[in-house]
């Protein structure tokens, strides 16, 4: 009896380790998410991620402001990280950020009935999917549609100088993480309902026809700003010009599935106006097709001429475009 006593209570000890182990590993989980979505400064997430010390830290800061050079490139100059290194870091950090703003979009759509632990281990399996795939996907996408309004294109994925269309995308996870209520989401799943499994190109004539009957309103009258890139919320709220029509097509349409491979917002030149224009590029199963908030139908590239495209731009990567002579974009 004493025997199998004891061996009852070693079978205890091994399932309370176990159990110990599994919750500090849950606990560890939630930590790094936590520090993801709460930190900004590159440096905290080195620190917090245990890739350098705070001596470390501070030495960059200083190297940083006495060489004014971006802190990203103080820690690699200064031999605390590697370019790989710091690449990955910001990368986790925006797919950490994308990921719990879907798991809070769908739980505000009702689509999250699991318990709190199950959810989030489906949220960290999400991250560890985004994290993997990132790459492979946009190696195989990126580069495999057609060129706009017969324009030459050229590629990169420094975005660096992008800021407003940075901020944007900053502010309106940040904007899905605080509101609990999911007012947004309920409100844009209820106009998309039942397109989720549409063809692209359906998808996208239905949201041209949502967010056009939104108000245009300039930016000058709107935000007391010249140029003011507004997220989908805002603009949902309070109307506004044309790249934010475009903006709020491409957040729908990502919503309802369509991957961001297939989705560009292009700046061009309308020639007829002589105006500069926004507009968002979707590349549907037959091609590329232009949603305008100047044009209530869905229109394929190839049948426009009176716009010049000046560049693209998607999450990914962004397109100058040129045709006979260079044209230098304003950012």
């Amino acid at each position: 009896m004493r025997i199998s006593g004891k061996g009852k209570i070693v079978r205890c000890i091994n399932r309370t380790c176990k159990n110990n182990d599994k919750y500090r590993n849950y606990k560890g989980i939630l930590t790094h998410i936590k520090d993801n979505l709460s930190r900004n400064k590159l440096g905290e997430l080195l620190v917090s991620g245990g890739h350098i010390s705070q001596t470390d830290l501070k030495k960059a800061v200083k190297h940083h402001k006495l060489e004014n050079i971006p802190i990203g490139q103080a820690f690699i100059e200064l031999g605390f990280v590697s370019k790989k290194l710091l690449t990955f870091v910001l990368l986790k950090q925006r797919c950490i950020r994308i990921a719990a703003a879907v798991f809070f979009m769908f739980a505000a759509m009702g689509h999250v009935n699991k318990s709190k632990a199950d959810s989030l281990k489906a949220l960290s399996k999400k991250i560890t999917v985004s994290l993997e795939l990132n790459n492979v996907v946009k190696q195989k996408e990126l580069e495999v549609f057609p060129a706009l309004f017969g324009s030459s294109e050229k590629l990169s994925d420094d975005l660096k100088a992008f800021t407003k269309w940075e901020s944007m995308f900053e502010r309106f996870e940040q904007s899905l993480i605080q509101d609990k209520q999911g007012h947004f989401v309920k409100r844009l799943h209820s106009e998309l309902e039942g397109f989720q499994s549409s063809s692209i190109l359906k998808k996208a004539q239905k949201v041209n026809t949502i967010m056009n009957e939104k108000k245009y309103i300039l930016d000058k009258n709107n935000w007391g700003k010249s140029d003011y890139w507004a997220t989908p919320i805002e603009f949902m709220e309070r109307g506004g010009d044309c790249e934010d029509f475009a903006i709020a097509k491409y957040m729908s349409l990502k919503a309802l599935g369509v991957p961001e491979s297939r989705l560009r917002l292009a700046i061009v030149q309308d020639e007829r106006k002589d105006i500069p224009h926004a507009v968002l590029i979707v590349y549907a199963e037959n091609g590329p097709v232009v949603l305008d908030n100047q044009n209530e139908d869905v229109l394929a590239a190839d049948s426009i001429f009176h716009y010049r495209p000046i560049f693209s731009i998607n999450r990914d990567a962004w397109w100058l475009h040129t045709r006979e002579e260079t044209v230098i974009a304003s950012r």
